[in-house]
């Protein structure tokens, strides 16, 4: 079984993305196992950091809490990037090496 990180609807294996909320879906246990290494508001920043993860041989999974059913002024929703324990301190290592060159 697969899930929606953003609304937790449970979907069978075949299906990859939620129909409701156009995100990737992730297996069942990533959800409530994985712990965030890193929270944004930026749906992009999220996305390139997991990618940087994913090419350290490090899974990641980014949990975009933004309603798109409900567009307001700004963006304010947290948008979270969360992999499993075991990978959480080399993530972090990671992320911080990104961020640190980018000053």
């Amino acid at each position: 079984m697969k899930t929606c990180p953003k609304c937790h609807k449970e979907f069978n294996d075949d299906v990859l993305i939620c129909p409701e909320c156009n995100v990737e879906l992730v297996p069942v246990e990533t959800v409530e196992d994985w712990i965030t290494v890193y929270t944004t508001y930026d749906v992009v920043e999220a996305e390139m950091l997991k990618a940087n993860l994913k090419g350290a041989g490090i899974e990641a999974v980014v949990l975009n809490e933004k309603d798109s059913n409900f567009p307001g002024p700004g963006d304010t929703a947290v948008v979270k990037l969360n992999v499993r324990p075991d990978d959480f301190e080399d993530a972090k290592k990671i992320i911080e090496d990104i961020n640190n060159r980018a000053e």
